[in-house]
């Protein structure tokens, strides 16, 4: 399990292929592999990877599966490029983002990216696929940096998040450029209880369902979104904000 706290960056010191696995050399800044060994988990660009290596005090080897390449954006990246990086939490870790398991649902492209001063919003492109799990004030793993939603067009096709300062300054998210793709993790707890509260009123609506779903829609109401309280009501854990 990761936090969403992003810890370090680290620099690709190379990518190879071999039988259809890809392997990236990391390197970290000092102090990062203290202790780190051989089958230790390490969240790049929020994609849970495996050490398979450890090659230096700064210098780590990691092999992503072909599932890993097809689901996420690794495949796109080269040699030199900056990723995000977390360890693993430990028992007792203080959760500062939400819980995270390093599996990415989907990549997805930037859009458009706005700056204000010191403010800096990224507007994603939202696939269908997804669209019932992302909504206002909602929790997004985006590179394994743990955001909240701060508005989405699910007609037009986008979602944004506002960035902080502290996440631009420590992330590589500062660096993105339209049309780059991001990993996109939806939290866990809001797939489950969207799946939930959608499954029980179909249920309960049978055919009155599309019905209901468009009377909501009229009033400018999300039907996934109803979700939000229910799952706010059953989590105590703080989200890092950056809205």
């Amino acid at each position: 399990m990761f936090t969403g706290i992003v810890q370090s960056v680290a620099f690709i010191d190379d990518i190879s292929d071999e039988n259809g696995i890809q392997t990236f050399i990391l390197k970290f800044k000092k102090g990062f592999c203290d202790g780190l060994e051989v089958g230790a988990s390490i969240a790049v660009d929020g994609v849970c990877l495996t050490v398979t290596k450890i090659l230096s005090e700064t210098r780590v080897s990691l092999d992503i599966m072909l599932p890993s390449l097809e689901t996420t954006a690794l495949d796109r990246y080269l040699k030199g490029d900056i990723v995000n990086v977390e360890r693993a939490a430990k028992d007792g870790a203080e959760i500062g983002g939400h819980p995270l398991s390093g599996h990415i649902d989907f990549h997805t492209p930037i859009l458009q990216i706005t700056r204000i001063d010191d403010n800096h919003c990224l507007r994603f492109v939202l696939c269908d696929e997804w669209k019932r799990y992302i909504f206002p004030k909602g929790y997004i793993a985006i590179n394994g940096a743990s955001l909240t939603v701060s508005a989405v067009n699910k007609d037009s096709g986008w979602f944004e998040v506002w960035l902080i300062p502290e996440t631009r300054r420590t992330t590589n998210l500062e660096a993105k450029r339209v049309g780059e793709h991001v990993n996109v993790e939806i939290e866990r707890g809001t797939q489950v209880v969207v799946d939930t509260v959608r499954d029980t009123l179909t249920e309960n609506l049978g055919p009155l369902m599309p019905m209901f779903e468009k009377l909501l829609a009229e009033q400018g109401i999300d039907m996934n979104a109803l979700a939000q309280p229910a799952k706010e009501q059953t989590s105590s854990l703080p989200c890092r904000e950056t809205s």
